[in-house]
């Protein structure tokens, strides 16, 4: 994969925060905001990952369980002290995503920035665009368009979205 590939080759600033006892990261400009959990409506019929729907604003977000959307194992769990809502806009769209906590921003050398295990943390490789160590931790830098996209799923084989 060469650097017109892959916007880590190039140094993006990472937002890492914590997942299960695991480190991930996000591109920090697709992140508008950081918020705090809680104020949000539950929705009806929504899958197990979807907790409900928030307004920021006079918009409205769709809130995340990050966790559970990876399938993470134990991902049913209620946010703590250190949780947070990383605001993201995604397809023209506020989404809201529960995370356990917001460790840092830094920099992404891509030089040192790995190709993904096919299975990391039981999270499919396609929903991670690399790894990196960083400071004796491995850092998963998540991709937020395949892990928003659902598989087909519709008898008119339509991909779904979160």
């Amino acid at each position: 994969m060469d650097s017109t590939e892959n916007p880590a080759a190039e140094g993006i600033p990472l937002l890492i925060f914590m997942l299960g006892g695991s480190h991930f990261g996000v591109d920090a400009s697709k992140v508008q905001e950081i918020a705090m959990p809680g104020g949000f409506a539950k929705v009806c019929n929504a899958p197990v990952y979807v907790l409900g729907i928030k307004n920021l604003r006079g918009r409205i977000a769709t809130v995340i369980d990050l966790a559970a959307r990876l399938g993470m194992a134990g991902s049913e769990r209620q946010s703590g002290e250190d949780s947070r809502l990383l605001i993201v806009e995604w397809r023209e769209e506020p989404i809201a995503l529960l995370v356990d906590k917001v460790a840092d921003i830094q920099n992404v050398d891509g030089q040192s920035l790995l190709p993904p295990p096919q299975d990391l943390h039981g999270i499919p490789a396609s929903f991670i665009e690399g790894v990196q160590l960083r400071d004796g931790n491995l850092v998963a830098m998540l991709s937020l368009d395949s892990a928003l996209v659902l598989p087909a799923s519709s008898s008119n084989g339509e991909a779904a979205e979160a």
